[in-house]
């Protein structure tokens, strides 16, 4: 009984977060204007979607933002997280503290405060794309050093100063040594910090120029009064942007589960 219990259930919770997005992709195949009558099978949003100029300049530019700042993120997030693990205890704690402020703090308050110092305080204009750059980079590069911590402590402490000992140059155990054990936690925090970006919406609607738009902005402005091929454009956009993640995430999951399987086989071996 509990058994079909804990079924149902979990069934219900994945019905509450797909059903939405599956309604949203089979109205985007269709010719309907809005949700509650479903007309005709066309791909007519699709091709409005990467035929309107508006609209592929808005999603070539939300993806440059994003891996920009995310890799600039992954840079200070990996060198914050090495630096954390290998300072004394006191200082660490204080790092590792100071880190999780961004990542509580609402996002409303970054972009205020962003938008603040570089532009009231410091004076760099609102047409320009600093503030934005640096308020991505604010949001994420915390949650890169959140990825990257744990793959650190997972690895020997000692094998940077080993690597010192026999003649390496601080920079070459670093990038030759250290570095490469920590790559998957990396990676992750590069992908988390990419999701990040295209996901936020305050922090860009506070920094951004006024000629320049973020998927999140254009989608929220797009609702108060574009055309309606546009909105149901943006029915094809969601739909194409949930196949890709769904894409990546099954791509990961099969390549972890492979190395798993291979790491299997060599301890069986050994």
């Amino acid at each position: 009984m509990w058994k079909i219990i804990r079924r149902a259930f979990l069934f219900l919770v994945l019905l509450f977060l797909y059903l939405p997005i599956l309604i949203l992709a089979v109205y985007s195949f269709t010719e309907s204007t809005n949700i509650g009558a479903i007309r005709s099978f066309s791909l007519q949003n699709y091709v409005t979607l990467f035929t309107t100029p508006e609209l592929t300049g808005m999603i070539a530019g939300t993806v440059i933002l994003a891996l920009g700042s995310a890799a600039i993120a992954t840079v200070l997030g990996t060198i914050g997280a090495i630096g954390a693990f290998y300072s004394r205890k006191n200082a660490s704690s204080f790092i590792t503290t100071l880190n999780q402020i961004p990542v509580i703090n609402a996002d409303v308050v970054t972009g205020f405060s962003i938008c603040i110092l570089l532009v009231v305080v410091l004076g760099i204009g609102k047409d320009s794309y600093i503030p934005l750059v640096a308020g991505h980079v604010t949001l994420c590069a915390p949650f890169v050093f959140l990825s990257v911590m744990p793959r650190i402590q997972q690895m020997d402490s000692s094998i940077y100063e080993a690597a010192l000992d026999l003649g390496a140059t601080p920079f070459k155990a670093l990038t030759q040594v250290l570095i490469p054990q920590i790559v998957p936690g990396i990676i992750s925090g590069f992908a988390l910090a990419v999701t990040l970006s295209l996901d936020d919406y305050f922090i860009a609607m506070y920094t951004k120029p006024a000629t320049f738009d973020t998927i999140s902005t254009y989608v929220v402005n797009a609702t108060k009064g574009a055309q309606t091929t546009i909105k149901t454009a943006l029915w094809a956009l969601s739909t194409v942007i949930f196949v890709i993640v769904v894409l990546i995430v099954l791509v990961s999951n099969i390549r972890a589960l492979r190395r798993e399987d291979r790491e299997g086989g060599r301890r069986a071996q050994a």
